[in-house]
């Protein structure tokens, strides 16, 4: 008999970040009071679900995300490093991120491929530790559920890579908003399909300024 078994990947909550900062995986990025709530919510969504295994990256803002649904269902967390934030060139900076980086010729050597892309930690690299990261939670969950709290563009990237899509895309256009839950189904070891959930969505900024578009 297979095991239907459901691995939920979760965006952490919004990080206070003031100087807008791409921080990518500098160390004391913590949750906002605003993100704190987009974690309490998610997990306030998944406290009916049998989650028997919860997993967070080892940055401080995953790991807090997680807490509230660790506390609720008293599971413990376990830090894994393979579902940690992509590695990034521009980290630290400031300015010069996004369309602007390409008025910068100083800028001009790491836009060079952006099917990579070559500013920072290639797409089959994130896939690869990713995939392996959920096999596991899988494993561990089997029969049940699982929860990894991860980064925007590695659950991206998984999602795609469950999907069978090309990994170049238009960052604007990600479906994986502060603190959503892309839920990735399995009958046995098979991926069969996937659900996608913003247990925060009226926190998002969008929502408290009354222009929530779903799936920012």
């Amino acid at each position: 008999m297979s095991e239907r078994t459901i691995v939920h990947l979760m965006r952490h909550g919004e990080v206070h970040n003031p100087q807008g900062v791409l921080y990518g995986r500098l160390p004391e990025y913590f949750l906002s009071e605003l993100g704190h709530q987009m974690a309490a919510a998610a997990a306030d969504f998944l406290s009916k679900n049998e989650i028997v295994h919860l997993v967070a990256s080892p940055l401080e803002r995953a790991q807090q995300t997680a807490e509230p649904l660790s506390k609720l269902l008293e599971v413990s967390i376990t830090t894994d490093e393979r579902v940690i934030e992509a590695d990034n060139k521009f980290e630290g900076r400031t300015v010069g991120v996004g369309p602007k980086a390409f008025m910068s010729p100083r800028n001009w050597p790491l836009l060079r491929n952006p099917f990579t892309p070559s500013w920072g930690e290639p797409y089959v690299e994130i896939e690869a530790r990713m995939r392996a990261a959920i096999a596991d939670a899988r494993e561990a969950a089997r029969g049940h559920e699982a929860v990894i709290v991860s980064h925007q563009l590695p659950v991206w990237i998984s999602r795609l890579s469950y999907e069978q899509r090309r990994f170049a895309h238009d960052p604007r256009n990600r479906q994986c908003s502060l603190a959503s839950l892309t839920s990735l189904t399995f009958d046995g070891d098979d991926y069969v399909g996937f659900t996608y959930a913003e247990p925060a969505g009226h926190l998002l900024p969008e929502a408290l300024k009354g222009k929530f578009v779903g799936g920012a």
